[in-house]
């Protein structure tokens, strides 16, 4: 796990206006970014039955091993950052890196959502390493955390207000209606089977006047500069789009105002909606975004091969050879310096109604 130590944040950051927020902003480039080459090797120093709840039996710590690659063993769920993505050690260490850079962007804030300074009982679905369970526990002592993934990948030795267990979000979940004060969901995209769904159970799970808030990935990488729709960024987008929508589990969460939308659907009120870049490797001229960028790339070198295996050669019915050849053309473009990839971030926010005769 990484050594990543976070400071703790404001317990009720400021909201952001969602008509303000409803486009990421450019990000201005670094010009002396280019010098020095074509690629980018700034960061090549840097590491390259269905009960909802279950206790760590032999089904679920059996994990599956793809071409070298160790995975979790879901009944639900073909493919996902948390269950279909590897859970071995150098998958795991990209969700830390994740944590990271997002406390980066939000200046160590764990949360958007003004919950207030008092909350009681959170949900963080998803939890992958459980850093951001540990964090928030730790940031508020009167708080019990509840953390949850199909994998058994979080720490022994946690806060006493922090536990984790076993769970798959897409089976019915086990906690009494209005029992949580907060719940955060993080990078699902490609995971679940029905938003909607995903969204009511929260709804539910709320107690009246409580906070939803989730950030998702649009996995595109994009670039202003790249128009050839057979550049490998767009074929790669297109593949993994294709595999997406072939499991049922879309890739598509975050494009457009789908998760405002969904939001307003299920009967969330104060919606905020806010849209940003994050940039891959340090060409951004702000210091902040070039610290990003940074760690950004070591998320993709890390991550990348183990994002892309197990969909290319098992959902997608490619050759082993086939996929590492298109893995490795992605990833030199993701580091070339002359296309400025970022990828596109929504997150949303909102609020269980406490007049609930107003949905």
């Amino acid at each position: 796990m990484s050594n990543f130590k976070s400071q703790h944040a404001s317990p009720t950051p400021s909201p952001v206006s969602a008509a303000a927020a409803a486009t990421s902003v450019p990000i201005v480039v670094d010009p002396q970014f280019e010098n020095g080459g074509e690629n980018d090797d700034t960061t090549s120093d840097f590491s390259d039955e269905l009960e909802s709840t279950t206790s760590l039996t032999d089904s679920i710590l059996d994990f599956r091993h793809i071409h070298g690659r160790t995975y979790g063993n879901s009944k639900t769920t073909e493919y996902c950052i948390r269950s279909r993505a590897p859970n071995d050690e150098r998958q795991n260490e990209g969700l830390d890196l994740t944590h990271h850079y997002l406390l980066l962007y939000f200046d160590n804030q764990l949360f958007q959502a003004p919950i207030g300074s008092n909350p009681q009982r959170v949900l963080d679905v998803g939890t992958g390493t459980g850093l951001w369970a540990m964090d928030f526990a730790d940031q508020f002592p009167s708080a019990q955390v509840i953390g949850t993934d199909i994998s058994p990948i979080q720490p022994a030795w946690v806060p006493p207000n922090c536990e984790f267990c076993i769970d798959d979000v897409q089976l019915e979940w086990t906690w009494p209606p209005g029992h949580f004060d907060y719940i955060h969901v993080r990078d699902l995209y490609g995971s679940i089977d029905s938003w909607s769904a995903l969204y009511t159970r929260a709804y539910h799970h709320l107690k009246p006047g409580g906070w939803f808030e989730d950030l998702e990935l649009d996995i595109r990488a994009h670039s202003d500069v790249v128009t050839d729709p057979e550049h490998i960024y767009n074929r790669w987008n297109r593949v993994f789009q294709e595999a997406g929508e072939k499991m049922g589990k879309t890739f598509k969460i975050a494009i457009g105002s789908r998760m405002r939308d969904l939001m307003d659907e299920v009967g969330f009120v104060d919606v905020t909606e806010r849209k940003f870049r994050l940039p891959i490797s340090a060409w951004g001229l702000d210091p902040k975004l070039k610290e990003i960028g940074q760690f950004v790339q070591m998320f993709v070198d890390g991550g990348l091969e183990g994002f892309g295996l197990y969909l290319l050669t098992q959902v997608m019915d490619w050759k082993y050879e086939e996929c590492q050849v298109f893995i490795a053309e992605m990833r030199q473009a993701l580091r070339n310096k002359k296309l400025n990839p970022y990828y596109e971030v929504t997150l949303v926010y909102g609020r269980k109604s406490e007049d609930l005769t107003a949905n």
